[in-house]
């Protein structure tokens, strides 16, 4: 186990437990930072999804930083107690932890987000196989963060905004495209 700091808001400087999971990879703070300039450090009133919560590290940021509801999603038994520990921990009431397969929900929520976290396990597709629904889960205005293993030039119906790259992360900003 590890721990890693969330980088701002209410919760700043507060840790964070990490299991250890195969292909659980949270998001360096470096890029923490630079997401979180891009998105504001203000979201209060903004809702976010994270389609493979992992360690947390991107729905406990949101959170920190006023998102509500921030929706959680996790299939992994391991990492799934450590984020009920973690939410526990920080009394996080805002966010919602949802046992489950990210495609699986992806395909079936009824629900649309302001920001949209997609940093799935590298090495295995996910990206390609979520793509098709990611314009479906963000407000017309919403926001789309995908982290890979891999520049992502185009993901159709969502236009990108910016990237960046720190060591083997790529990390993109995509915007619903209207």
């Amino acid at each position: 186990m590890s721990r890693i700091r969330i980088i701002g808001g209410a919760w700043r400087s507060r840790l964070i437990d990490v299991r250890t999971v195969k292909g659980l990879r949270p998001t360096p703070d470096r890029v923490r930072e630079t997401l979180f300039n891009w998105l504001g450090q203000d979201l209060d009133g903004k809702t976010c999804l994270d389609l493979f919560a992992g360690s947390g590290a991107l729905g406990f940021e949101a959170a920190s930083r006023g998102a509500e509801p921030v929706v959680m999603i996790e299939q992994d038994a391991v990492a799934l107690a450590a984020l009920k520990a973690n939410a526990a921990a920080l009394q996080a009431t805002g966010v919602q932890i949802v046992r489950g397969d990210a495609l699986h929900f992806a395909r079936s929520a009824n629900q649309r987000f302001d920001v949209v976290f997609v940093d799935p396990p590298y090495r295995a597709g996910w990206i390609e196989r979520m793509a098709s629904f990611l314009p479906g889960l963000l407000r017309d205005a919403g926001l789309a963060y995908v982290e890979a293993e891999y520049g992502i030039d185009n993901i159709e119906g969502l236009t990108r905004l910016k990237q960046g790259t720190a060591g083997q992360v790529y990390y993109h900003l995509f915007a619903r495209a209207i």
